[in-house]
């Protein structure tokens, strides 16, 4: 039996037979079933992150972010500190930075941390970490934090294992989930087009923390999003990059389309919904 990711899943098996962190493994490989180059070229990461920086205006923050926020802050004791991981151009940064009392973030590019520097440059409470998560060298806080953050991680149940040893009070995880665009499930159902579907999801992460004895709550979060164009050239060219199939009909994509665009101030509007998993536990040397 296989999943939507073609992941050969073995029946009979318990959730604790399964090896989660060998599907985490497998959907990091691209479509050809190759390591895609950022996932293990450092340089390549790094300019990545340099050039999406240059285009951040002053704290600039995604929409859904301070939804996400909301969830997590009630796991947050007052007073704590706190390790961000992978803190990006401050999302929750900025957030936590108002509701814990020291904040330590830690980042593998140079970049992201020069950028978030411009507004700490004299506030004791935030330290700044240049390090990958896997290799840093730090102190067990109150709290540890990572949203969106895992993508070059290849050995999670180590990466995990280490957010619960460092986290004395709370471990707190954020990803964002499917659904797929809808359009998508049109293209496969109605046409029979290869999609590329999400691979690795919160899910694997929630049965690797279970097959480590930790039983994480898991809250889902219902969000937006919004892409907006100029022209219908530009909308139909952008959604269609998920389709894997090497040929398409330009009409399908249009059919697929049209039930979700909406005209608005002379741009084509097309939202969608999904998710945001909350994954949190209170880690096990908390009682010791």
């Amino acid at each position: 039996m296989k999943n939507e990711s073609g992941t050969k899943l073995e029946l009979g098996k318990s959730p604790l037979q399964i090896d989660f962190e060998k599907f985490w493994k497998e959907g990091m490989l691209d479509w050809h079933g190759k390591m895609p180059e950022r996932m293990v070229d450092d340089e390549l990461e790094e300019a990545f992150w340099a050039q999406s920086m240059k285009k951040k205006t002053y704290k600039q923050t995604d929409d859904y972010a301070k939804k996400i926020y909301e969830k997590m802050k009630p796991h947050i004791p007052q007073d704590a500190s706190c390790i961000e991981i992978g803190p990006g151009w401050g999302n929750y940064t900025f957030q936590l930075d108002e509701d814990v009392k020291s904040l330590t973030l830690v980042d593998g590019s140079e970049s992201v941390l020069a950028y978030l520097k411009q507004y700490y440059e004299s506030d004791a409470s935030v330290q700044f970490v240049y390090s990958k998560w896997e290799e840093a060298q730090i102190e067990p806080h109150d709290v540890v934090v990572g949203v969106n953050c895992f993508y070059r991680m290849y050995e999670m149940k180590a990466a995990l294992k280490k957010m619960d040893a460092l986290a004395q009070k709370r471990a707190i995880i954020g990803l964002t989930t499917g659904p797929i665009q809808p359009h998508y499930v049109i293209l496969d159902e109605q046409y029979g087009y290869e999609i590329k579907y999400p691979r690795r999801d919160y899910i694997a992460i929630l049965n690797i923390l279970y097959q480590l004895g930790i039983y994480a709550d898991c809250e889902m979060t219902k969000l937006e999003r919004t892409y907006r164009y100029d022209t219908l050239e530009q909308l139909y060219e952008a959604q269609s990059k998920k389709i894997l199939s090497p040929q398409f009909e330009l009409i399908h994509v249009k059919a697929s389309l049209e039930p979700f665009i909406t005209l608005e101030e002379g741009q084509y509007v097309y939202r969608h919904p999904f998710y945001a998993a909350i994954i949190s536990w209170e880690p096990s040397n908390s009682h010791d």
